[in-house]
């Protein structure tokens, strides 16, 4: 259909279903209308047993996952979190994305330094709105 799945969660048993849809104009309730009917006969087909359906867009804090939303979304401010500290045992950064390529992000962090982090050691990643 055109759309990117960002996320998806299942609770109670896989009985609740979220998914996050993106596409690179944004996502709008037309959007998650059509995806939401085009599951419900995808599921009915193959036999999917599940209580509620929940469509969502990724929001404003997107997260971030592979490499190419972190090249995507060059420009805006991002909160990162490692697996691992660096040297100096800093696992945070918060800052402005600038390119992402050969499994490496590069950010500008503290208004000035730039970092490279490996994607792989990503524990998690959201953009940070700026309003």
């Amino acid at each position: 259909m055109g759309y990117e799945l960002v996320d998806l969660q299942a609770a109670n048993g896989g009985r609740f279903l979220r998914l996050f849809i993106d596409k690179p104009s944004g996502i709008g309730v037309e959007d998650c209308a059509a995806v939401s009917r085009q599951l419900s006969r995808v599921f009915e087909v193959e036999g999917v047993d599940y209580d509620r359906l929940e469509v969502s867009s990724p929001g404003l804090d997107r997260p971030l996952r592979k490499q190419a939303d972190f090249a995507r979304f060059a420009g805006q401010k991002a909160d990162v979190r490692m697996r691992t500290a660096d040297a100096s045992g800093r696992r945070r950064y918060i800052g402005r994305l600038q390119s992402a390529a050969d499994g490496q992000v590069t950010m500008e962090v503290d208004g000035h330094a730039m970092v490279r982090l490996a994607i792989d050691d990503v524990d998690r990643a959201r953009l940070v709105p700026e309003l």
